[in-house]
């Protein structure tokens, strides 16, 4: 994380420089076109577009962080480790699920959408695909 921020804080600093410069060389030219403003101006697009993809680097790696926590947050959720780090009882009333039915469940929700995103017939294949096993646990729990 810290080369992140470090690459973003020197793409930064290099943008302002090259738009100092920018307005240097403007203004040593009494603001005529020069070969000075004109490579000042072509390092400041240079250093923009440096910028922009710190920035891009920067907005990825957070919101894969945000993914992770939220994911994490969804299995201690799920499975009751949160009610049990906490002393407190879950909101829901509902009893906690293991992780490896989290997954499950997990997995048929992410074919179902490829499923659907290829319009295909969802629900016929979803326990066909050999790496979504079906649990029969989940059809006794959705009876109930």
């Amino acid at each position: 994380m810290d080369n992140i921020v470090d690459a973003l804080s020197n793409a930064y600093k290099e943008f302002v420089a090259a738009a100092a410069n920018v307005l240097e060389a403007k203004e040593l030219s009494g603001a005529q076109k020069t070969a000075a403003t004109d490579a000042a101006l072509e390092n400041f697009k240079q250093r923009w577009e440096l910028f922009r993809v710190a920035c891009d680097q920067a907005e990825e790696f957070v919101e894969s962080v945000k993914q992770r926590i939220g994911s994490e947050c969804l299995v201690d959720e799920a499975t009751g480790s949160v009610a049990g780090k906490s002393g407190q009882a879950a909101a829901t009333g509902l009893p906690p699920i293991s992780a490896v039915r989290l997954e499950q469940m997990s997995k048929a929700v992410r074919w179902l959408v490829i499923e659907l995103q290829h319009g295909g017939t969802a629900g016929s294949s979803v326990h066909a695909h050999p790496s979504v096993p079906f649990d029969a646990r989940f059809s006794e729990d959705a009876a109930q």
